[in-house]
């Protein structure tokens, strides 16, 4: 049985295709709840690619430019509740993240293992302006992995389904992520980047839910 997580364990999040851990980036715990995994990550962190291909036109991932491949988006946290087939993000240039809006992946719902939490990207994104506004990102890249066999017709109107009911959730107002998470700051020593744990693309066995842990289903979105 998994023992929860405590403020600054270092975690890795590994994107997993089809059983094959092919992504991974190393992670701060913020808060580990029944309710809540709240991870962050600061600039410069390492990320890992694994062996093999991956199913673009060129083969490689979009992020991976070779083995000091490093996270050179702003600074980010990410917010996951169990069972739900997304997280929340909200990113930070500098500590100005108040001023910011949302941003949420899409992904499978996050499964935790003996390193860290193993999930996949559904590349769908909700980019949500501060002023409440939003619009979908990359749902082209969404469609055209059909042919590319990364998603099957059926998983793409699945995520696409999901996406429209968020969307409706946001206009409606009724999200659950708090506002004052945008006024959250890392303790200093966060800064450091972090190194990937040896044999990420190896270790890390699927356990069971910690204690209490609430699952959420898709339809339970509030």
């Amino acid at each position: 049985m998994h023992e929860r997580w405590q403020p600054g364990d270092r975690v890795i999040r590994r994107e997993v295709w089809r059983g094959r851990p092919w992504s991974a980036l190393s992670m701060y715990v913020v808060r580990d709840t029944p309710e809540l995994l709240a991870l962050y990550m600061p600039v410069g962190s390492p990320i890992g690619f694994g062996p093999g291909s991956w199913p673009t036109p060129t083969g490689r991932h979009g992020w991976n430019a070779g083995p000091d491949t490093v996270w050179l988006h702003n600074d980010v946290l990410q917010l996951h509740r169990p069972g739900d087939a997304y997280s929340v993000w909200t990113f930070a240039p500098g500590q100005k993240r108040s001023d910011q809006g949302w941003y949420v992946n899409l992904q499978d719902a996050f499964r935790r293992t003996s390193i860290g939490i193993d999930t996949l990207d559904h590349e769908l994104d909700i980019v949500i302006d501060a002023d409440g506004s939003w619009a979908f990102k990359d749902i082209d890249e969404l469609q055209e992995s059909v042919a590319l066999d990364r998603f099957t017709a059926t998983e793409v109107a699945e995520i696409l389904a999901l996406g429209d009911r968020l969307g409706t959730i946001i206009d409606a107002g009724a999200q659950w992520w708090d506002e004052r998470w945008k006024h959250w700051s890392p303790q200093p020593e966060w800064a450091v980047p972090l190194e990937l744990s040896e044999g990420w693309d190896l270790v890390g066995t699927p356990q069971e839910p910690a204690p209490g842990e609430a699952a959420n289903s898709e339809e339970n979105l509030v």
